[in-house]
């Protein structure tokens, strides 16, 4: 990937990343099935590693139980302490998501 803005997960490969910072947005997509523009909100993090590389990127996600994974990690930024490997199965509506967590070295 030429520019890295975002994280983009591919199906099967675990992505281990760093989040720095995050915040809930509001944003409008078009639904893949009607092709109509909706509303909706997104978890988004700042990203600083990805596989031990320093990067400048966001990871988002509108998936509720995809941000589910992360909630007892928002309050005071918790994030901050773990490295999170991520790991994307399925396409579409049948996307899953494993989420693990790792302590940081001090």
């Amino acid at each position: 990937m030429v520019l890295q803005n975002y994280v983009i997960l591919q199906p099967g490969v675990p992505a281990r990343v760093h989040f720095t910072d995050h915040r809930i947005i509001n944003k409008t997509v078009t639904d893949p099935v009607s092709q109509k523009a909706k509303p909706l909100q997104a978890l988004e993090f700042d990203v600083d590693e990805l596989d031990g590389r320093p990067v400048a990127a966001v990871y988002s996600t509108v998936s509720q139980k995809h941000a589910n994974d992360f909630a007892p990690y928002l309050p005071q930024q918790r994030y901050r302490a773990y490295d999170f490997v991520l790991t994307m199965t399925g396409s579409g509506y049948l996307r899953e998501y494993q989420v693990q967590a790792f302590r940081r070295q001090a």
